[in-house]
């Protein structure tokens, strides 16, 4: 079964799961659906990991994002996606992943219910050759400074999602 085949959630406006569709008509129809968002700090908590998205990704290729995740598939718990997705795309298993906070994500046809999910990690990290190009650790300052600089090409959900972190991580 190809990626554009696979059986995702579909969610209503109101982030009630109502069925399932392929990956690819959810895409060409702009179903809601949900994805996940996992943000890997480092042990101390002073630095995120910022990957470069593959030129070949279906969605935002090209940019940078301090989130690993992705769309959660027919069935399948966010809690469980969440771990998925990390593994899969940064190779980070074993770690805590904490519950942070769900928002929603509407840009255009790209509209989704978030989970939103920290860890901490000091291990290797291991890309995914399709969907990352490259990273780094990035100190939580300079990735705050770096949003601010219009010719920094970001991820629109993912500035989003950190915005929403940096303002809810009071006593964090």
């Amino acid at each position: 079964m190809s990626v554009r085949d696979e059986q995702i959630a579909v969610y209503d406006a109101a982030g009630a799961v109502v069925g399932a569709a392929s990956r690819a008509r959810m895409r060409r129809e702009g179903l809601w659906h949900a994805a996940t968002a996992v943000l890997v700090r480092s042990q101390d908590g002073r630095s995120v990991y910022v990957h470069r998205r593959t030129d070949s990704k279906e969605v935002y290729p090209g940019m940078y994002d301090c989130w690993a995740g992705g769309v959660v598939a027919a069935g399948e718990d966010p809690d469980a996606a969440a771990r998925r997705e990390l593994a899969e795309e940064l190779g980070v298993t074993g770690s805590a992943v904490r519950w942070r906070f769900r928002t929603v994500h509407e840009l255009a046809t790209v509209r989704f219910h978030a989970f939103v999910y920290e860890t901490r990690w000091s291990g290797s990290i291991v890309h995914q050759p399709d969907e990352v190009a490259d990273g780094g650790w990035m100190p939580l300052d300079e990735l705050r400074a770096k949003l601010g600089d219009p010719g920094f090409s970001f991820v629109p959900d993912g500035r989003q999602f950190i915005e929403e972190w940096f303002s809810r991580r009071l006593g964090d």
